[in-house]
């Protein structure tokens, strides 16, 4: 019977072939877990782009729409100045136009009280010019100077009643003008303070006397001027919350909160595009290191 003889050799062989390709496929699996993992942050990565670049625009769109809003309130702010400036000249307008109306009518009670003496000192003047004159045709010693100087007191007097009563013409006249330019003043000082009123939402008190406001809309009353509506309206409260400026800076608060908003979403994109992009470099640079550990043991595995 012959001998057996043990392949010691090729067993040493096999079992190092199939330790290289254990590590082989060990390098395998890690260069694709780490593949996978590349992907996954890559995805990361695109995705956050992505959210930053979209973020970014509505930032650019948002910071324009707070500038815009911003310059409306300032822009407002100005018209509030203007209105308050234009209630208060036509409130001093109106007062004025008020106190020459009671100045005018002074003036022409003074005027009639005078030309009531005048005229009764006319007719007074005029029965004592008769008088002398048939005195003078009874008596012709009656001085005829005498009969002069009563002629022309009369004249006089007549002449004085006549101008008196152009006078009291005139101030009839100006006094007709002033009522038309007081109502058209009143008009417009009430219709300045709708204005203010809508636009701000405030009364006027802080700025007007109440016994202006109340004057101006006696003579709006008086002029007939569509009280009818307007009265309701005199007598309502300005709503603070609907006003124009309540409106306008509503709008601007608004708009810089949602420009807040979207600066603080925008920083934290951009804070976790930063960390998922160092992640994905890591990631790069291990899957690198692996397909590098892998492409050397495929070359020994073929070597050997």
């Amino acid at each position: 019977m012959a001998p057996i003889t043990l392949a010691t050799p090729k067993v040493k062989k096999y079992g190092i072939t199939e330790k290289k390709k254990a590590e082989i496929d060990a390098l395998t699996n890690e260069v694709q877990d780490a593949q996978n993992e590349v992907e996954q942050l890559q995805a990361i990565v695109d995705s956050l782009t992505n959210k930053t670049n979209a973020l970014q625009t509505k930032l650019e769109t948002d910071k324009t729409n707070q500038k815009a809003t911003l310059a409306n309130k300032e822009s407002l702010d100005k018209i509030v100045d203007e209105v308050i400036n234009v209630l208060i000249n036509s409130k001093i307008t109106f007062v004025g136009i008020t106190k020459s109306d009671i100045k005018i009518k002074e003036v022409a009670n003074s005027i009639e009280e005078v030309m009531n003496k005048l005229i009764y000192s006319a007719e007074v003047i005029n029965k004592l010019s008769n008088l002398v004159i048939r005195k003078k045709a009874q008596n012709p010693l009656i001085s005829d100077d005498l009969v002069t100087m009563v002629n022309t007191a009369g004249t006089n007097a007549n002449n004085a009643v006549s101008l008196t009563l152009t006078a009291l013409n005139s101030v009839i006249t100006s006094q007709t003008t002033n009522i038309e330019a007081e109502g058209v003043m009143s008009l417009e000082f009430y219709q300045s303070i709708r204005l203010y009123e809508f636009i701000t939402g405030e009364t006027v008190n802080n700025i007007l006397k109440q016994e202006d406001i109340d004057t101006c809309i006696d003579i709006l009353q008086q002029q007939k001027n569509n009280l009818g509506s307007e009265e309701t309206k005199a007598n309502e409260k300005p709503s603070k919350d609907k006003s124009l400026v309540a409106l306008i800076n509503k709008a601007y608060a608004n708009a810089t909160v949602i420009y807040n908003n979207t600066l603080r979403a925008n920083k934290k994109a951009i804070d976790q595009l930063g960390e998922a992009e160092t992640r994905l470099n890591k990631a790069t640079i291990k899957l690198q290191s692996l397909e590098a550990g892998l492409a050397a043991a495929n070359a020994a595995a073929l070597a050997s």
